[in-house]
């Protein structure tokens, strides 16, 4: 008899931890700049350098090699989602203005 309800509690126990492992909460997951439609929209070229930091902020990437770019990267997934939300903007200058913008660059998962 002992036997059988030793077998009863080990399947019971194994079960709750089963039950509760499929309750874990997955935190969203935010990284990078979020930035406005219209502060995106409002970059034109021929803007400054200290323009632009003042309209979006500090871009998450200022390459060391190359100076002239800069980019924007946001990256949003929720918890148990399997679908990330990634963004990328990438702005080039030629003497401290903005000479091209690159506007909603998909990134694909490596």
């Amino acid at each position: 008899m002992p036997s059988m309800f030793s077998r009863l509690r080990t399947t019971a126990v194994l079960l709750g931890i089963l039950l509760l492992g499929a309750c874990v909460y997955r935190v969203d997951v935010q990284q990078g700049n979020l930035l406005e439609y219209s502060d995106i929209e409002a970059v034109q070229p021929g803007m400054t350098r200290s323009q632009v930091r003042f309209l979006l902020g500090t871009p998450v990437v200022e390459d060391a090699f190359d100076r002239d770019r800069w980019d924007y990267i946001y990256f949003f997934k929720r918890g148990r989602g399997k679908r990330a939300d990634r963004r990328w903007l990438i702005l080039y200058f030629i003497d401290d203005e903005v000479s091209e913008i690159r506007r909603d660059v998909l990134v694909e998962p490596s």
